[in-house]
């Protein structure tokens, strides 16, 4: 019998492949408008956790746009259905898994589900928001608005027949409330364990650390709302944030006496929004609408405009305010565009922190592009800006 020879590749080579096979690898379905062209692109995004590098593959053309290159602005946590990352300017829409073994290992908890703050706990967006993050839950949609009496009814129609269902609608449409999108694994069931028991009064002694423990009042006045099942978070959602046509309730916006703050993507994705919000509250602002958008780099170019040619950062400024997720802000106070524009502080930082060192750049910016929060710089823009 003959003995086949077989000829091996060389070390280096085979230890190459190994290298490779072996780093894990995430795949993900990705859009981008192109504005240049006016056209939606389709890309293959993939990702490898080992070392934090991407790679692009055109899916129209059928060839590589982007060779395997470290890429430090994307992070696990980011890498979901549904979200928007920034890769080199490009503002990427995560619209499916690439394949079964992403789809299985990033997808197979992950779930979205309504988290609202009733009219007794707005003030405390600040502590919510932090409750929601240290429970590993992201915000990935968030809106202050008033319910009207009937938009209260449609959202609480399964309790119609309750007894409590008339002080409930009177409750939640007396003040404004704070609908959000939370997004993670099991987020159903980890929203209402933050939440806490639906009687206030049950969760100050059993549950004195949750939401209702140290927020609510009673059963009523309970501080918050979360969906109790997938069926039940799916309805809510399309109710604030429908997919179809319209907005759903609109938002608080008041366009009078008031200036504009957007915390910036970066503080938004290094978790310090909850601690934003709630030291601008902590000094004495009230915050009359709140809402979470991404900005494109048209709107973002517009929107900055006043500083081109005038300060250098503004390339590098449109960058970060289109590099994910944003929450605009409208602020009332005395005086509003000038009070809080100095408690914002000075642009840089390092300044800030030398000369005003408990304003919000000095306590949470990191450089004058990544400063934390954009103000309204002059008094006459306050109200535009909020448009």
């Amino acid at each position: 019998m003959r003995v086949r020879s077989v000829t091996f590749p060389c070390r280096a080579w085979l230890d190459c492949v190994l290298c490779y096979a072996q780093d894990e690898r995430f795949a993900f379905l990705a859009e981008w408008y192109d504005p240049s062209a006016a056209l939606l692109r389709r890309y293959q995004l993939l990702y490898y956790p080992k070392d934090g590098s991407v790679e692009m593959f055109d899916m129209k053309n059928q060839r590589t746009f982007l060779r395997r290159t470290k890429f430090d602005e994307i992070h696990p946590e980011d890498l979901f259905v549904g979200n928007r990352v920034n890769v080199f300017s490009r503002q990427l829409n995560l619209i499916g898994y690439g394949d079964q073994y992403t789809a299985n290992k990033l997808g197979s908890k992950k779930e979205r589900t309504l988290a609202m703050i009733k009219p007794d706990a707005v003030t405390k967006v600040g502590d919510i928001i932090q409750m929601i993050y240290d429970a590993n839950l992201i915000v990935t949609k968030a809106k202050m608005t008033k319910l009207t009496w009937k938009q209260a009814v449609d959202f609480y129609t399964e309790h119609q027949s309750k007894s409590f269902f008339n002080n409930l609608v009177q409750f939640v449409s007396s003040g404004p409330v704070i609908a959000m999108e939370l997004m993670g694994d099991e987020a159903v069931y980890t929203w209402r364990k933050v939440l806490g028991p639906t009687d206030s009064g049950v969760a100050q002694k059993d549950a004195a650390n949750s939401l209702r423990g140290q927020f609510g009042t009673d059963g009523t006045k309970n501080a918050g709302h979360g969906s109790d099942s997938l069926a039940s978070a799916a309805r809510e959602l399309e109710f604030f944030f429908p997919s179809t046509t319209g907005h759903g309730p609109s938002n608080t916006a008041m366009y009078s006496d008031c200036t504009c703050s957007i915390i910036k993507p970066h503080a938004i994705s290094e978790v310090l929004t909850g601690k934003i919000l709630k030291s601008i509250i902590e000094n004495g602002f009230e915050i009359s609408a709140l809402q979470m958008f991404n900005m494109d780099r048209v709107n973002a170019e517009e929107f900055l405009e006043v500083y081109k040619g005038v300060v250098a950062e503004y390339t590098n400024m449109v960058d970060e305010l289109c590099s994910g997720p944003c929450m605009a802000l409208e602020i009332h106070a005395t005086d509003s565009p000038r009070t809080f524009r100095e408690f914002c502080g000075p642009a840089d930082p390092e300044i800030a922190r030398h000369l005003r060192p408990t304003t919000l750049r000095a306590l949470y910016g990191k450089n004058k592009v990544q400063n934390a929060v954009h103000c309204t710089d002059l008094p006459e823009d306050g109200i535009l800006e909020s448009l």
